[in-house]
């Protein structure tokens, strides 16, 4: 999964007709590590869209522009517009992570 160091890499991340999906995290979060332990499972499984990860921390403008307020976040993308957003709260379990993607289509 490609972790985006700028506003051009991300905007060009989210520019596509396929679904993107970009997980906001920073180093120093908890629930971001528990992320870390079941995610690369879900992008296996939805592996028909494209992945990227942002450092909140890193690419303040960007996670504020797109309403980024808890880490970790979900947002997916298509064709430039979000269109749907997993806030931190309900990114803990593999369960609500695969929940929130299935929803997506």
């Amino acid at each position: 999964m490609k972790k985006l160091t700028s506003k051009e890499e991300f905007q060009q991340a989210i520019a596509g007709d396929e679904i993107s999906v970009g997980i906001f995290t920073t180093t120093w979060c908890p629930d971001c590590k528990r992320l870390d332990m079941f995610i690369d499972d879900i992008i296996n499984k939805h592996d028909d869209k494209k992945w990227f990860t942002v450092d909140r921390d890193e690419l303040e403008e960007v996670a504020d522009e797109n309403q980024v307020m808890g880490i970790p976040s979900l947002l997916v993308y298509r064709n430039g517009e979000k269109m749907a957003h997993l806030h931190s709260a309900n990114a803990k379990t593999p369960e609500s992570v695969e929940e929130f993607l299935e929803s997506v289509k």
